[in-house]
């Protein structure tokens, strides 16, 4: 009785276990979820005010609003375009750790480009923005650098398999079509059968079988210089010897015929 009662004081404490596992889980999983939600409404917020300093400030503060989007915009997109293309080729691992390196770059830049914004100093920052353009163009250049080369391979890939893929499709094509392919020959069969001319079951008159007459001739003098022709004897036609008569069990013996 007690063994049973220990048993089943383990089962609850192992469903009560199991049941605080699942709740940390999907609570973590909510609250990552959530994290994200928040990081994309903030990311879209952020870049949306960047596109209205870019085009409704003049001067220094749109111009530092257009770089800060330029950058913004050719980081996420090659980031989106690398991560979706190691899922299906490993070898993007590469580029992928490359483009972390230079995402480092690109956060740094990113930030000071953000804190110039709130600088008073427009002198400084004008003086700056020669540089700060520099910077941007050489991480946006490698950014657009990997992201074109792994959708140049990605579009590569798709090439060779539709290419691939066409090919034999056609010669399923050609096989369900097999028909096709033997009426052909056996046409060039039947036309061969029907010519007058000939064929493999026709057979040529024999030139020595023509009836010459310079050729009778030319037979009747020879025949007269070698003499009468020589007639062959015709085979006597002789019975089987009954000795020799191959006789089998089966087979019943003559009867003797009876003398009166």
């Amino acid at each position: 009785m007690e063994a049973v009662i220990t048993i089943l004081a383990l089962l609850v404490v192992v469903f009560i276990a199991l049941g605080v596992y699942a709740t940390v889980k999907a609570v973590g999983a909510a609250k990552r979820g959530v994290d994200r939600t928040i990081t994309q409404a903030r990311r879209t917020v952020e870049d949306t005010t960047l596109r209205a300093k870019s085009f409704g400030q003049p001067g220094v503060a749109g111009e530092l609003a257009q770089l800060r989007l330029s950058l913004r915009t050719s980081m996420r997109a090659t980031q989106d375009a690398l991560h979706a293309g190691a899922a299906e080729d490993a070898s993007l691992a590469e580029s992928v750790a490359l483009f972390r390196r230079l995402s480092a770059h690109g956060l740094e830049l990113d930030d000071e480009l953000k804190r110039l914004e709130r600088e008073p100093d427009r002198t400084t920052v004008a003086s700056l923005l020669p540089k700060l353009r520099e910077r941007t163009r050489q991480i946006t250049h490698s950014a657009e650098s990997l992201r074109w080369a792994a959708r140049d391979r990605a579009r590569q890939f798709a090439d060779d398999d539709l290419d691939a893929l066409n090919a034999q499709i056609d010669i399923e094509a050609g096989a369900l079509r097999h028909w096709t392919t033997d009426e052909p020959a056996q046409s060039g069969a039947a036309k061969n059968a029907a010519s007058p001319g000939r064929g493999p079951g026709t057979d040529w008159p024999d030139p020595a079988a023509t009836t010459d007459p310079s050729a009778t001739n030319s037979s009747t003098a020879d025949e007269a210089w070698s003499g009468p022709a020589r007639e062959e004897s015709p085979q006597a036609i002789t019975a089987p010897d009954p000795r020799l008569r191959t006789t089998y069990p089966w087979q019943k013996s003559t009867r003797p015929e009876t003398t009166n």
